[in-house]
């Protein structure tokens, strides 16, 4: 299969146009390469991962950039951290847009060195893996095979590996493996790797609901400092994020606490032992699989639009919950109910009828998203397929 081609390209091409240096950062596997390379195809490309193009990248940053053309892509950027402030020397000489890209899986290191060096000379932009939009005009996957494989290219490229549930849990077996050798090693001593591995099956058994640290800590064996630390590991390397909760009714006591999603729903079914879609379905996880389905593929589509994602849940003293608000164009708020069941209940739409109301959320921006067969109008909610949902503009 070719390229899927991806809605953020234009984005970066446009960055491109405006700032010296462009970053693109996002998951290990998220097509991060393949995206800058065909952008800019007339870009000369120094990949970091490999062991001699770092080597002499950390042991001369002046001479690795005065080297090169004015036209360069930097794949992981963030192993040769010094590369950062010789790029601001070079790229303020010239003084023109589009003179680097720089790529990278470690946000955490990305953002500290881009914050360092190149503060207010960079564009930034996020690349998830495959939406389900970006990938239903290249594949016909439906929904609930979209939620256990996920959306990593890899999957839907590789000859074979579509399709074969044993080999996309292999892809993400060395995934992880591949992920803890190289991005998490560094920041653990040997004897905590096993239970990191461990943590992190945790957390997908927590995906959707309120972050307990004291809880997580206590069934990872670990203190809840350190389980802080792991958290903020998951969500500097795009694995995990938080969603936090909405809090600006001053007239309710609301929940402060963040919820835990994963950024893809294919790891986090690997993560729960899920392998089938069998398994899925008839799983006690499939609510919060496809919950997290839905919040994620939202920030996706807001991605995607050039916006920064403004998400939340609400959750009162009351108990009175709405899953999601999506107040990225804050003019017209929504207000989302997300429910795996395929049988439509009026009692979904009770909470959106009191939350919308206090929140002045007008009627038509009320949803209930489910896997119902087919879209229609409900009193208090417009109740769409999640097909419905995640192909929209």
């Amino acid at each position: 299969m070719a390229n899927i081609p991806r809605e953020q390209e234009g984005l970066l091409k446009r960055l491109a146009g405006w700032f010296p240096v462009v970053s693109v950062t996002g998951p290990r596997q998220s097509g991060k390469s393949t995206l800058v390379r065909q952008a800019f195809p007339g870009y000369e490309y120094a990949n970091l991962e490999d062991p001699q193009t770092r080597e002499s990248a950390l042991e001369d940053p002046v001479g690795f950039i005065r080297s090169r053309p004015d036209r360069l892509i930097v794949d992981e950027a963030q192993y040769a951290p010094e590369l950062f402030s010789m790029i601001q020397v070079a790229s303020d000489e010239r003084d023109q847009p589009g003179q680097y890209v720089l790529s990278g899986s470690q946000n955490f290191l990305m953002s500290k060195h881009i914050s360092q060096s190149l503060a207010g000379r960079v564009g930034l932009l996020k690349l998830l893996p495959l939406s389900y939009r970006e990938l239903h005009g290249s594949a016909s996957v439906s929904t609930d095979e979209f939620m256990l494989r996920g959306g990593y290219p890899r999957l839907y490229k590789a000859p074979g590996l579509a399709g074969e549930p044993l080999l996309a849990d292999l892809f993400y077996g060395n995934y992880i493996s591949t992920y803890v050798e190289r991005d998490v090693a560094g920041y653990l001593d040997v004897r905590n790797l096993t239970g990191f591995r461990k943590f992190l099956r945790l957390c997908a058994l927590r995906a959707g609901s309120l972050m307990n640290y004291s809880l997580l800590a206590r069934d990872a064996d670990v203190d809840a400092r350190t389980a802080k630390a792991w958290l903020s590991i998951l969500s500097g390397s795009y694995l995990t994020f938080a969603l936090e909760p909405y809090f600006a009714n001053a007239g309710k006591r609301l929940v402060k606490t963040p919820k835990l999603y994963f950024y893809d729903t294919g790891l986090l079914c690997h993560l729960l032992g899920i392998a089938s879609l069998e398994e899925l379905l008839l799983s006690p996880q499939l609510g919060a699989v496809f919950e997290n389905l839905v919040v994620a593929e939202t920030m996706k589509r807001r991605l995607a639009q050039g916006k920064e994602p403004q998400l939340y849940f609400y959750r009162d003293e009351d108990k009175v919950e709405v899953d999601l608000l999506d107040y990225t164009a804050a003019a017209s708020p929504e207000l989302v109910e997300i429910k795996s069941g395929q049988t439509y209940r009026g009692s979904w739409a009770r909470s959106l009828g009191k939350v919308g109301d206090a929140l002045g959320v007008s009627d038509e921006r009320r949803f209930v998203v489910s896997r119902v067969e087919r879209s229609f109008l409900a009193k208090g909610a417009g109740v769409r397929t999640v097909q419905n949902w995640l192909l929209r503009e």
